[in-house]
């Protein structure tokens, strides 16, 4: 990390000098830089990415018009091995003297220091394109052979060169396309009766190659890839895409190309000829798996066989699985047609299993019958991993903290291959206070446990194949967990259940249901919330001061003196009215006291959704659309009506003494990239959640509540600190149960790993339909959204190819927390900016 910051200040340092130096540097007499490339097509400029990405030689990358990666490398010395022989191992020069100081590894390990200095300058920098005549060619070759493959066979290019006195050259490519090609007819010519059959009947419908449509090369690439697929996936085991062929016409009058589709025969490969059969429909007439295959078990004899339904189960010692948990993850069935998709879902299933090692599937061909044998084999992986993991840590509330966590998987639980999942935490710290004397020096504890359960398969009394087929992978997952924290905040003891189904309708779409999700969390030490919340308090004893409810050089005990304070204010024997906002004020912080120190019993079901159409992690043109929905307490309000339980004196029912909470809460969230080309992506993003409370609540549990800013979010202000609305608050931790984001950011590349980016956020968080009055807090309509925030600024990122170190400076453009008409750009500055270090991009 030391020495990344190095370069970063290195990078920083050179850049405000590099405009003034010398580009050609390192340009030879006869060579001449390169410096603007031109594609001229039929008259016009076209800067389009991909014809910009046929040019094989181009200049000098820029940022702000100066070629700063140029500069980079013209700083490294070309002869540096010299150099510093010639000043660290010559007899006659003096620094060699620091040999006496210094062992002879020290010395070397010196000099190899400045050498990978100067290589690193070197890799950051970007050497000088000097232009090349060949690469030119290659370019003007590369375009004609681009447009000819889009219809256009009549192209023309070429290009001109400009040198100028300045060893500086300018490159115009021209391009003639002429008139393009159209699609006028399209034959077949296929070799098996079964092919031709199946492509008149299934595929030629979906063709991808139409009469009429101008000639694109893509397209017939992508029908061959097409019927690859169709056939392989109708039984024609022995098919592959060398089979398929077009042979395309364009000696016809006019503009005009006819097209032969040719599908020849089955190739057989014979000592020193070639022969060619009609293609046959392969069935499938046995499964074979070998539950606990190993190399070198491979000339073992079976020691157990079990025949269950279709399939034949062996194993070289006892059978340790249910026939059923295995034959579920296979596709691939007796007695129908060879299909390559039941082979790439019975490896996808059998691996997201995580019960095995990569599984190796083999067919046997039977020429007699034209069936095949599907022997499949599996190596389990070990029944029990252990694992431990050892932490520091220093936080706000402890001065330091060691934790001990510890994990134990035990796979195939019930020979149904399950995995269940034990952990276990141990914490101990010392607070900031453990220096007195009087108190333990490791007053912090905390520790807990959890179990999970992961089931291959939905866990119901009844078959849901039809509704949800295995190939969606369909699981469930049941957990359970426990902690309890002491001298941390609160204090609090947590108990968590949930039973979760998981399921993946297609590539792009996740499906997820939490039939329940159980939290109950019981505070412990209430008495100290003003110790937790000192804003909460510092006000509350101003306050205090203000009326002279005590003297000005006194504060209010805690708890007993604040909580006295609080009562004579609310029960109106002091100096205050309720119409003074000093009254408010202690209202709104007796109201959040009462809300966070209150006991929470969460019983929720919830529904997610998330369709993400990112091809792969490189991919940087995609859309994430998230949707979750999540109601909680309807059932435990059903059963206290249906039993006629109690209320409480706030009207509440109430379980094992725990008012339960009852809401329902939605949000939506979307994101969408933009791939500009040459490292530019334009990213934004939406985000709207709202929780209403409704029935046995009258506001939602700090738990299941919205905050904004930080570093993923509204980044001019940092976490919690924005809102709600347009109220200046003070709260250590604000949120409420309304929120709404949104963002954009340009982002792009700097030199080499660096990356940049510019952005603006906007958004807030309001309460809604809840108990809270505080007109600036809540939403009243639209005319609340006059009180959105906006957040503008810039990010410097580097990237370590695995993630993204990200450093953003968020400035408040528009604070809705400042009087109306003061509001822009009034701590616009850096002073006032937020500067956030995040892992990766926020969306």
């Amino acid at each position: 990390m030391k020495k990344t910051l190095c370069y970063i200040s290195f990078f920083l340092i050179i850049a405000s000098f590099t405009s003034s130096c010398n580009v050609m540097k390192r340009v030879g007499k006869n060579e001449h830089l390169l410096t603007e490339n031109t594609v001229i097509v039929d008259d016009k400029k076209d800067k389009t990415e991909t014809v910009s990405n046929l040019i094989y030689q181009k200049p000098n990358g820029e940022l702000l018009g100066i070629p700063l990666r140029l500069h980079i490398f013209n700083l490294a010395r070309p002869n540096i091995d010299s150099i510093l022989n010639d000043k660290y191992r010559n007899p006659e020069n003096p620094r060699t003297g620091q040999k006496k100081l210094l062992s002879l590894k020290q010395y070397e390990a010196l000099i190899k220091s400045k050498k990978g200095f100067n290589t690193w300058i070197k890799k950051t920098g970007e050497a000088p394109v000097i232009f090349n005549e060949t690469k030119a060619e290659k370019t003007a070759a590369g375009l004609k052979k681009y447009f000819y493959s889009k219809g256009w066979f009549n192209v023309k290019t070429s290009y001109d060169v400009e040198k100028d006195s300045t060893q500086r050259a300018n490159v115009t490519y021209n391009v003639v396309r002429g008139n393009p090609y159209y699609l006028d007819s399209i034959a077949t010519n296929i070799a098996s009766p079964v092919v031709d059959s199946l492509y008149q009947s299934k595929f030629k419908k979906e063709s991808l190659i139409k009469t009429g449509q101008q000639f694109d090369e893509l397209n017939y690439t992508k029908e061959r890839n097409r019927l690859t697929t169709e056939l392989r996936n109708s039984g024609l085991f022995h098919f592959a895409q060398d089979y398929v062929r077009f042979d395309i016409d364009t000696i016809l009058p006019g503009d005009i190309v006819n097209t032969d589709l040719i599908i020849e025969n089955r190739a057989i490969r014979l000592e020193d000829s070639i022969s060619r059969v009609p293609f046959k429909i392969y069935k499938i007439k046995d499964v074979n798996i070998y539950s606990d295959y190993k190399y070198e078990n491979r000339n073992k004899a079976i020691s157990d066989s079990v025949q269950y339904k279709d399939y034949n189960l062996y194993s070289y010692n006892k059978l340790k699985y249910r026939p059923k948990a295995l034959t579920d993850a296979i596709f691939i069935t007796k007695g129908q047609i060879f299909r390559d998709l039941d082979r790439t879902r019975t490896y996808r299933y059998l691996s997201e299993l995580k019960a095995f090692n990569y599984p190796n599937i083999e067919y046997i061909e039977n020429e007699q019958d034209t069936t095949l044998t599907a022997n499949i084999y599996l190596s389990p992986k070990k029944k029990y991993d252990l694992g431990f993991d050892f932490d520091v840590t220093q936080s706000n509330i402890q001065t330091v903290g060691f934790s001990i966590s510890t994990g134990l998987i035990i796979r195939n639980v019930f020979r149904g291959a399950e995995t269940l999942e034990i952990s276990g935490l141990g914490a101990i710290g010392a607070s900031r206070d453990a220096s007195d004397s009087k108190d333990q020096f490791f007053d912090i504890n905390e520790y807990g446990g959890n179990l999970r359960l992961s089931i291959p398969r939905f866990f119901v009394p009844f078959n849901t194949d039809k509704i949800i087929p295995k190939y969606m992978s369909p699981s469930t997952r049941i957990s359970i967990g426990a902690t309890s924290q002491r001298n941390i905040g609160l204090d609090k003891q947590t108990l968590t259940g949930s039973f979760n189904y998981n399921w993946f309708p297609s590539k792009m779409v996740t499906n997820n249901i939490d039939l329940f999700n159980v939290q109950f969390v019981k505070n412990l030490n209430i008495d100290n919330y003003f110790g937790v919340y000192q804003n909460s308090f510092d006000r509350l004893n101003q306050i205090a001061q203000n009326i002279n409810y005590i003297n000005n050089d006194s504060d209010l005990s805690i708890p007993q003196g604040a909580d006295d304070f609080i009562d004579d204010v609310l029960s109106n024997n002091t100096s205050l009215n309720p119409d003074d906002d000093s009254y408010q004020d202690v209202s709104n912080i007796s109201q959040r006291k009462d809300r966070l120190t209150e006991d929470n019993l969460i019983f929720s079901s919830s529904f997610n959704y998330v369709k993400d159409r990112r091809e792969n992690l490189f991919d940087n043109d995609f859309s994430i659309l998230r949707f979750r929905v999540e109601t909680a307490g309807n059932l435990f309000t059903s059963l206290s009506k249906t039993l006629n339980l109690s209320r409480n004196s706030n009207g509440k029912y109430e379980i094992f003494g725990v008012p339960f909470s009852q809401f329902i809460k939605t949000e939506i969230d979307y994101v969408k990239h933009w791939d500009l080309g040459k490292k530019n992506v334009f990213a934004i993003r939406s985000y709207f959640g709202i929780a209403i409370p409704y029935g046995n609540s009258d506001n939602i549990p700090f738990a299941e509540s919205f905050f904004a800013g930080g570093p993923n979010d509204i980044r001019a202000w940092s976490a919690y600190n924005l809102g709600p609305g347009s109220s200046l608050s003070t709260n250590e931790f604000n949120e409420a149960n309304m929120k709404i984001t949104l963002s954009a950011e340009q982002r792009f590349n700097l030199v080499g790993r660096f990356n940049g980016a510019i952005f603006v956020d906007a958004g807030n968080i309001w309460n809604v339909l809840d108990n809270v009055e505080d007109e600036q807090a809540t939403f009243n309509g639209l005319n609340a959204l006059e009180n959105i925030a906006i957040g503008s600024g810039f990010g410097l990122r580097y990237d370590f190819s695995f993630f993204i170190l990200r450093l953003d400076v968020g400035f408040k453009t528009y604070d809705p927390s400042r009087p109306i008409g003061t509001r822009w750009f009034k701590d616009y500055n850096f002073g006032n900016a937020v500067y956030n270090i995040g892992i990766n991009y926020p969306f």
